[in-house]
């Protein structure tokens, strides 16, 4: 505005100032000419229409939010296993480009979530039932380890928050919201590794794609187990809280070697629902 007014002052000057036509409509161009200049250097002048307009674009989310992203659609079972994963519906629904979508893709490769085929695309992996059983006798011993530690390291801040989430369990079972129940198993298990401060530990539980399995095989659906797993829940917690290394070893043992058992007997009919 205030360009404006400067720019009408200056006017009134020259053409009071000056005698002769020629030398009036000279300096009149120039100024106008210095003024257009003015305005086209302004960074949020957007020529066509005169105005002020600050021009944006939409965000583009960076490449390890990409990954990430998708990794916890993959986990959540948002991305199911065998579903094909197109870039450009992926980059769409991410609000990425379609270079850090396929840079995703081959880390998720990498970590074994993903399957890469030449000229064929990506696919979210199919885990099979005896890999499904290798990562569970796995997570048995690392988290075996976790408990122990937790068991010593875990402070009654930590063990107060294990018995929250375990109260919450209890609530989804007797709502028979079994699918809640599951979420706050893996919130249980994440809470006794973390209170058990073994670093390794924990890398190593995140690598063996633990949601995955628990996803795809959905041994918590099969009947009687929801109210063994919980009993089997409350025993690692009270070994936990009793400081009791042993005992929460033996506990946390004792519980995945029971979804193992669940998941040899189910695996079979849980494939066979799975899309093609």
């Amino acid at each position: 505005m205030w360009a404006a007014r400067a720019t009408f002052s200056l006017l009134v000057g020259v053409l009071t100032d000056s005698p002769y036509p020629v030398i009036l409509f000279a300096r009149l161009f120039a100024i106008l000419l210095a003024y257009a200049g003015f305005l086209m250097g302004r960074r949020d002048f957007q020529p066509g229409n005169g105005v002020q307009h600050r021009m944006t674009r939409p965000a583009v989310a960076a490449a390890d939010v990409v990954y990430e992203r998708i990794r916890t659609l993959i986990q959540r079972g948002e991305l199911q296993p065998n579903e094909r994963l197109i870039e450009v519906d992926l980059a769409q629904r991410l609000q990425a480009t379609r270079a850090r979508i396929r840079t995703a893709l081959v880390r998720l490769g990498q970590d074994g979530m993903v399957v890469l085929t030449p000229n064929r695309g990506a696919r979210v992996k199919l885990v099979s039932e005896a890999e499904a059983v290798e990562i569970l006798q796995a997570r048995r011993v690392l988290e075996g380890l976790a408990a122990r530690q937790a068991a010593v390291q875990a402070t009654a801040r930590e063990i107060a928050e294990l018995r929250r989430i375990l109260t919450r369990m209890g609530q989804k079972l007797e709502q028979g919201d079994l699918l809640g129940y599951s979420e706050g198993n893996a919130a249980l298990h994440a809470g006794i590794i973390a209170a058990s401060r073994h670093e390794t530990a924990a890398r190593l539980v995140i690598g063996l794609r633990a949601p995955m399995v628990r996803f795809q095989f959905r041994t918590i659906l099969v009947p009687g187990r929801p109210t063994q797993s919980y009993a089997e829940h409350i025993t690692i917690v009270q070994a936990i809280a009793d400081h009791d290394p042993d005992a929460a070893e033996t506990a946390m043992r004792a519980h995945l070697s029971g979804v193992e058992r669940t998941l040899s007997r189910t695996a079979g009919a849980a494939a066979r629902r799975l899309p093609s």
